[in-house]
């Protein structure tokens, strides 16, 4: 069985996530560069998005992770059943930019948006993750963080990428590690990093005993930041899947994660 790896490019990481749809070309072009490297190593490869500003702040605005509001909830440019279309839309469109920095790179990859295949929110959402496990040699297979319907009163809601990578390293054959690229810091931090001196502050290695700190824009963040990341790298490290949290913004570390190599980073010790 060829060996497979699950990467997540964070959506802090891909675009400037204060500013509204607002991508980091030259990291992705560089992520792209990278991934290639790994396909052409042999290794088949998994890739999760984030949403960063072309998801998370407008569904924040219109509460799209709390379900089903009073219309009087939320800003009155438009109903959430619309906003709901606005950010698949938003998603499609960052994914495009995905797609383009990988075919800049020669790598072939297919996309498979959650709204059109998964239903419910959390580790335990609904979905046919077989359609990844078929791909053939050499494709990369694409999703993201998305809206999904949701059943019950909620109707909808925000499906996190760090679920999704949850699922498909741990259910997917072959699966060896996971890697997760971050933006603005080398991996997990013992506090917030403050731009001075962080790189004492790293942790090499993290057990669920040890305490952490990391920085959460909860004022901009539908998901759960730093801590869903770390949460569900441990869910997928107790099914034996070696778990990397490293920079996605320095050169070939996400690479050197996912062939195995030694790099300067975190992983998780289940």
């Amino acid at each position: 069985m060829r060996e497979r790896v699950v990467v997540k490019w964070g959506g802090g990481l891909i675009t400037h996530k204060d500013r509204m749809k607002s991508v980091r070309h030259n990291i992705i072009d560089n992520l792209a560069n990278q991934l290639e490297s790994c396909v052409a190593a042999g290794l088949d490869v998994v890739l999760v998005h984030g949403a960063g500003s072309f998801g998370h702040l407008k569904a924040k605005a219109y509460r799209l992770a709390e379900g089903r509001c009073s219309p009087d909830a939320v800003p009155a440019e438009m109903t959430q059943d619309e906003a709901v279309v606005a950010v698949r839309e938003d998603m499609v469109e960052l994914n495009q930019h995905v797609l383009d920095a990988l075919t800049k790179y020669d790598v072939s990859a297919v996309t498979l948006s959650p709204h059109q295949w998964a239903r419910n929110v959390g580790p335990d959402f609904q979905g046919d993750l077989s359609m990844f496990a078929a791909a053939p040699r050499g494709i990369v297979m694409v999703t993201h963080g998305d809206v999904v319907d949701c059943d019950g009163q909620a109707e909808f809601g925000i499906l996190s990428g760090d679920d999704l990578v949850y699922r498909l390293a741990s259910e997917l054959p072959g699966v060896k590690r996971l890697v997760f690229a971050m933006g603005g810091v080398e991996g997990v931090l013992a506090s917030p990093p403050t731009g001075e001196h962080d790189e004492g502050l790293l942790l090499p290695t993290l057990s669920k005993d040890d305490a952490f700190e990391g920085e959460h824009a909860a004022h901009m963040d539908v998901t759960g930041g730093i801590g869903l990341k770390v949460a569900r790298g441990f869910d997928a490290a107790n099914h034996g899947v070696e778990v990397h949290l490293v920079s996605g913004e320095l050169e070939c570390r996400v690479r050197d994660a996912c062939l195995g190599e030694p790099v300067r980073g975190t992983i998780l010790v289940p």
